[in-house]
């Protein structure tokens, strides 16, 4: 069951996990009004066993910190200290960077959006599709009857393949938490993660059917990986030296790469499965199958979709980016015509709860409703509750971290409950 809302928040916004855009040059300076009320939010998660610990922060246009609050659960991790420099698992909170150095390739005339991803990776050129044993498309089957699709057969693909495809989640790759278990048997026998290289990666992959032909439908996976081959593929250069030279350099980004920095640790890995925050097993992380990525500075796999390590710090910086329609720090990395792409519609179009920008989740009028956000946020967030989202009405990032999987509910109301808060406080200023 946590699997299964566990793929339903992700396909909302691209979570896992598991969260206009003009300069409003006369926006009133945000602050906060009560802060230990924040605060108590956090604390109650933590204390009630929910999270192993949790960080938030709200930055403003400017990265000046407007709040931030740390919460430890001493008995999981004493003498322990979580602050905005904080090295983090971000999981699919790498996927927008990778989209970023996507269009910023596009920009330069390097890539198109309309490119067959056979251009450049000739090896999936004759990828199947996987039909159920009736010949129905996977993607028609709800999650109660997916069992029933089995076994699956393979069909010959009857659409190219696009770079656009691979952006809006609409390729047909995915992860091994389909629901289908002959289909998630075959990915976990790939262990994609333990790849050597992106070559292995694109060997491993390329003996796995796609779950829908593309363009057809759209389905979270790890269509974002294999952009970032594409991205490799065009340019000669890996996805750690493009994300170094395109967007972390130039625009002084500290916090945010591939591969953890020498003497830095990466906390444990916790899940709350079986009702119980304890340290996840091997395989219980099961997003790929057996294993998960490694972070070894060493370590020659850039994962585009789940891969990059950060800070709270730093990944505001990313995002505020964003909010500033493509610059930072004097450097600009994206036009402004790119950005409002970004946060545009492009798939779900149909859903009362906002839609898909590229990979980014635009809420609706129904976080309103509910008090607990409002319409025009742009989120997104990673497999073991990394969350962020942006307010381009107000010009603030925030993000709610931590490092946890299959969260026991109603633990995943955290991140609805502080926002909720939050705004509440901003209606009462504003009115």
């Amino acid at each position: 069951m946590q699997r299964n809302i566990l793929h339903f928040v992700f396909s909302l916004f691209l979570i896992v996990a598991a969260f206009s855009c003009s300069t409003n040059d006369t926006a009133p300076v945000l602050a906060i009004a009560d802060p230990d009320e924040l605060d108590n939010v956090l604390n109650h998660y933590v204390e009630e066993g929910f999270y192993p610990f949790v960080y938030a922060r709200l930055e403003d246009l400017d990265g000046n910190v407007i709040y931030e609050h740390s919460s430890v659960n001493e008995a999981l991790l004493p003498n322990t200290k979580v602050n905005g420099d904080t090295w983090l698992r971000i999981w699919s909170m790498s996927k927008i960077v990778t989209i970023s150095v996507a269009l910023d390739l596009i920009e330069d005339g390097i890539l198109k959006l309309d490119d067959p991803v056979s251009k450049y990776i000739p090896e999936f050129e004759n990828l199947e599709v996987a039909v159920s044993n009736t010949g129905k498309s996977l993607t028609e089957y709800g999650w109660g009857n997916r069992d029933s699709a089995c076994p699956i057969q393979l069909v010959p693909n009857d659409s190219i393949m696009t770079v656009l495809h691979l952006i809006n989640h609409q390729a047909g790759f995915y992860y091994a938490t389909t629901g289908y278990p002959c289909l998630d048997s075959m990915m976990a026998e790939q262990n994609l993660p333990m790849a050597k290289n992106t070559d292995e990666l694109i060997n491993r992959m390329s003996k796995l059917p796609l779950i829908q032909h593309p363009g057809t439908d759209y389905f979270y996976g790890t269509n974002t990986t294999v952009l970032g081959i594409v991205a490799e593929r065009a340019t000669g250069k890996s996805l750690k030296q493009l994300v170094a030279e395109r967007v972390t350099d130039p625009m002084k980004i500290k916090g945010l790469q591939y591969g953890l920095p020498a003497n830095e640790k990466l906390f444990p890995k916790f899940t709350g499965r079986d009702s119980i925050l304890r340290i996840a097993a091997r395989g219980e992380l099961d997003i790929f199958g057996p294993d998960v990525p490694e972070y070894a500075l060493a370590r020659q796999l850039y994962l585009g979709g789940e891969g990059m390590v950060g800070t709270a710090d730093g990944y505001a910086d990313f995002v505020r980016m964003l909010l500033q329609k493509g610059e930072l720090n004097g450097y600009r990395f994206l036009e402004e015509e790119t950005v409002e792409e970004i946060y545009s519609p492009h798939t779900q179009l149909d859903s009362p709860y906002g839609y898909n920008g590229y990979n980014l989740w635009i809420s609706g009028d129904s976080m309103r409703i509910k008090e607990q956000g409002e319409a025009g946020l742009w989120i997104g967030g990673g497999y073991e509750c990394t969350y962020f989202w942006a307010d381009p009405k107000r010009n603030f990032v925030g993000l709610i971290m931590s490092q946890n999987n299959a969260v026991r509910a109603p633990g995943y109301e955290m991140n609805d409950k502080f926002r909720g808060a939050l705004y509440k406080q901003f209606w009462k200023r504003e009115k």
